[in-house]
């Protein structure tokens, strides 16, 4: 049979020795990636404060405004560090995928190896979207509302003015990309799961109106305390939500026209030739 698994059988110690060598291979991708990424850590950090830079010009603030500090001697140093794992861990992510894949893949039939595949890069391919979507818009509309506190001072008033830790400002896009990043993973997830028979798109459009609730509830967990990023994040994972039902729907589509086309080549599922006629 052409959808048989190809692998024979092995013994634990083998796949054992197996993870560990994709392990390994995962492990020393994401470490080159780091010591890339850690070596150009300040041109990253400055090209993640460009959505800052944006923000203090939609406020018609001085440009020579964007400035970031850091209160402690190793803090700038340890945000290098996250930067490069950050970093590190997105370039490295195809190899770890490539690793996981060739894990996984002898221990699958043929046909879920070519359903697999398609995930596998879809996954990425959305993340990606839902950080462009934090770095060219969220972030910059989060920090304009940030900078719309401030006070110039003068007449009785002091001046407060927004001078971000360099720690706090990476954690917060950091924040914000994985948050967005997750979210946009969810027509994927639905989909997988409708593959496998545990989701149904009536069931998930039946739990919608708990759906929109556990949107704003994740958007408050995940978010900063502010209005315009929590709505930014709830309202992209309903439309993503609505995306995921259409999803499983396909799914449902192709399993009945595969169902019925495997009943229709199937001649035991034909009526008898008229045994009961001659009688």
């Amino acid at each position: 049979m052409t959808d048989d698994i190809e692998d024979q059988p092995q013994p634990l110690l083998a796949h054992l020795m197996e993870l560990r060598n994709r392990l390994m291979w995962a492990i020393g991708a994401f470490f080159i990636a780091f010591l890339i990424c850690f070596a150009f850590a300040k041109p990253l950090f400055n090209f993640l404060v460009e959505p800052f830079s944006w923000a203090v010009e939609w406020a018609g603030l001085d440009s020579r405004k964007v400035e970031l500090i850091y209160t402690a001697p190793q803090e700038f140093f340890f945000t290098q560090i996250k930067i490069g794992m950050f970093g590190g861990l997105v370039l490295a992510f195809p190899m770890i995928a490539a690793q996981l894949y060739k894990f996984v893949a002898p221990g699958l039939y043929k046909n879920e190896r070519s359903a697999f595949l398609p995930f596998l890069v879809a996954s990425p391919v959305l993340f990606l979207l839902g950080a462009a979507l934090v770095y060219f818009f969220f972030t910059p509309m989060v920090m304009w509302f940030f900078l719309s506190m401030e006070q110039t001072g003068g007449d009785g008033e002091a001046s407060i003015m927004l001078l971000p830790k360099v720690s706090e400002y990476l954690g917060l896009i950091m924040t914000l990309i994985f948050a967005f990043g997750l979210v946009f993973q969810l027509p994927v997830v639905t989909t997988l799961l409708a593959r496998a028979g545990l989701a149904t798109s009536e069931g998930l459009a039946s739990k919608r109106k708990y759906a929109i609730v556990a949107a704003f509830v994740a958007a408050a967990v995940l978010t900063p305390p502010d209005p315009v990023s929590q709505i930014g994040l709830a309202l992209p994972t309903i439309i993503l939500y609505e995306i995921a039902i259409y999803c499983a729907r396909l799914v449902e589509r192709q399993r009945a026209a595969a169902k019925a086309e495997a009943e229709s080549d199937d001649p035991a599922s034909e009526p008898a030739s008229g045994s009961e006629e001659d009688h």
